[in-house]
């Protein structure tokens, strides 16, 4: 192979390739964008990253607080606990909705809930025509 068509070395200072590691860190670059734009491999960007990385220094520690992990997790129960409460309070309404149409179907002497369940839940012109304010 001739020389002409060997790839031409290049250098990164320290400077650049920190600056390349901060702005991959902080996500506004990814590996791959990074490899694309200052065209260097994505080998050399992790190496760079294990150099320079703020998260990879030698004898730094990487703490998980546990008590804001169990405080995020008993907020989440405390989610869940809420959403129940809110489904129950719907399927009481419901209960109450159908047992009120029951009662005024047996007061009327007709099925109230089949005779307007299919109106209700179709959309179609039939419905529009049956009831106009809709």
């Amino acid at each position: 192979m001739s020389k002409k068509y060997l790839r031409q070395r290049r250098e990164f200072s320290p400077t650049l390739r920190k600056q390349i590691v901060g702005l991959i860190e902080s996500g506004t670059l990814s590996v791959a964008a990074a490899s694309r734009e200052y065209l260097v491999s994505t080998t050399s960007i992790y190496r760079w990253i294990h150099r320079y990385s703020t998260y990879n220094k030698k004898g730094a520690v990487l703490v998980v607080d546990k008590d804001s992990e169990s405080k995020k997790l008993e907020q989440m129960k405390q989610r869940i606990a809420e959403l129940e409460r809110a489904v129950g309070h719907k399927q009481m309404q419901i209960d109450y909705y159908e047992k009120f149409i029951e009662l005024a179907s047996d007061e009327v002497g007709e099925d109230l809930k089949k005779k307007y369940e299919s109106a209700a839940s179709s959309g179609s012109s039939k419905t529009r025509k049956r009831f106009p304010g809709q």
